[in-house]
């Protein structure tokens, strides 16, 4: 496997990606956010079909890919579970206090950190503001987190 960064000036970068088996993928991530996977075809390398990803879209598929994923704590025997909820276009809370979702209050989970695409906030207090295509990292009862992701979502 190969993997390089090539800056692409005035747009952004790219990120190349060879597999062991021969196989060619890139991200370019542009200035202003945007991104588009590239998948190059083996048969003609010049060949390339482009896929543009918004920022909720490129959070979802990170985590599909990202195999060090939170999948859950241990817990001795008690039900819960971690998850990463992300503040999509259609949120709510988009712009606005973590204090206004009221998320322990109403569902029981807990919002334990907040990932930005260049920083990572722990223990997030009620003051802090919420971005569109944020992640909040949710700790809590199955039926807790998936009524916070339903709160989050707009749901």
């Amino acid at each position: 496997m190969g993997t390089r960064r090539i800056p692409l000036p005035g747009v952004g970068t790219q990120y190349d990606l060879t597999t062991e088996s021969g196989g060619h993928l890139s991200v370019v991530v542009h200035h202003d956010g945007r991104r588009f996977l590239g998948v190059y075809r083996a048969d003609d390398p010049d060949a390339c079909e482009s896929v543009a990803l918004d920022p909720e879209e490129a959070t979802a598929l990170a985590h599909l890919i990202d195999p060090t994923r939170l999948e859950g704590i241990d817990t001795d025997g008690l039900d819960l579970v971690t998850e990463h909820i992300p503040v999509g276009s259609r949120s709510p809370y988009a712009g606005r206090l973590l204090g206004d979702t009221r998320a322990r209050t109403r569902t029981g989970a807990s919002i334990v950190a907040v990932l930005r695409r260049t920083s990572v906030h722990p223990s997030p207090g009620p003051d802090f503001r919420l971005g569109l295509g944020d992640t909040l990292v949710a700790v809590g009862t199955r039926e807790g987190v998936d009524a916070l992701a339903a709160i989050i979502g707009g749901g």
